[in-house]
């Protein structure tokens, strides 16, 4: 197995001469102390089914979910890719939501711990995957800001995010990760393995208590602006059929980038559930959920007003596909 780091970057490694699919426990150590370390590695030329994407996850944790497709094609019975969705869909809505710096699955009781996307089928220009380290960005924090954020903490919805980001407005069901809920948790976040400390931030965080809406989002904005200021914690993937990517949901943020929705873009994505001691906020039948879902129904009143020049102009789609 070789390990590289790469290049000019604060994180992120490249491992080759492995393959994931038949992985014997020497080399899966290596990987977890690897994984810790650099927080984001890259596996080229891997080509997993979906089974073997499944798995490789399982070594980490229970899964959130494993092996579905990230696309915006339709999966056909015989595992083939059909129709491309149209952009009106919530499908592609969400899609186009997720091209803003986020976390995973910070807006569910409790967020993931890592994540990985295989590439099946990708756009010859765009549609690349950026990841930046939020641990050094804190790290290069002044210390008068480390200690006004220390104690601070932002609500974390994704419904928030795409009205905020997109001006769109799923339709909510308790099933779909747009839920109605809203999950508090600390700006600065202690990495359970490793103790290093992060930023813990992106689209889905809002409303810091204590703070006005004007100071709440300007913080926010400030803090990523500071996170994306520096070019050595921005690695900027261009995906190739094969390419495996595994990350850090801990201590990494990380968006899709943009290309013709016309052309076939397909990634299987597995993500691995957050342990609930270090990753959980609360369950939606806590008595501090109430407030999340206050501060969720507040701001998404005034973002329906707001965001009518964003793309989606502020409406929910028919089309649920």
């Amino acid at each position: 197995m070789n390990i590289t780091p790469i290049e000019n970057k604060v994180f992120g490694a490249v491992v080759t001469n492995v393959k994931l699919a038949n992985l014997n426990d020497n080399e899966l150590t290596v990987i977890k102390t690897t994984f810790l370390k650099h927080g984001l590695l890259l596996f080229p030329a891997q080509f997993l089914s979906v089974q073997e994407n499944i798995s490789f996850g399982e070594r980490f944790g229970e899964l959130e979910f494993g092996g579905i497709p990230m696309a915006n094609q339709e999966k056909n019975k015989d595992g083939t890719y059909g129709r491309i969705f149209e952009l009106e869909t919530q499908r592609m809505r969400t899609n186009v939501g997720n091209e803003a710096w986020h976390t995973d699955s910070s807006y569910k009781p409790a967020s993931s711990k890592c994540a990985m996307l295989s590439a099946i089928t990708v756009p010859d220009e765009g549609g690349g995957t950026e990841f930046v380290d939020t641990r050094a960005a804190y790290a290069a924090l002044d210390q008068a800001t480390k200690d006004r954020i220390n104690t601070l903490s932002a609500y974390h919805s994704t419904q928030y995010s795409q009205a905020n980001d997109v001006g769109d407005f799923p339709v909510q069901t308790e099933a779909s990760i747009y839920h109605g809920e809203a999950y508090l948790r600390p700006l600065v976040k202690t990495h359970p393995e490793t103790g290093i400390k992060s930023l813990f931030i992106g689209r889905h965080a809002f409303g810091i208590p204590g703070l006005s809406r004007e100071e709440s989002r300007k913080l926010l904005k400030s803090l990523l602006d500071f996170v994306l200021s520096d070019k050595s914690r921005i690695y900027r993937h261009k995906w190739q059929a094969g390419d495996t990517l595994f990350w850090d949901n801990r201590c990494l943020l990380h968006c899709a980038m943009p290309y013709d929705y016309s052309k076939a873009r397909v990634l299987t994505a597995t993500r691995v559930a957050g342990d609930p001691e270090s990753e959980l906020a609360y369950h939606p039948s806590d008595p501090a959920a109430q407030a999340g879902r206050d501060a969720l129904a507040a701001e998404l009143e005034l973002l329906k007003e707001e965001t009518v020049d964003r793309m989606f102009g502020a409406t929910t789609t028919t089309s649920t596909e």
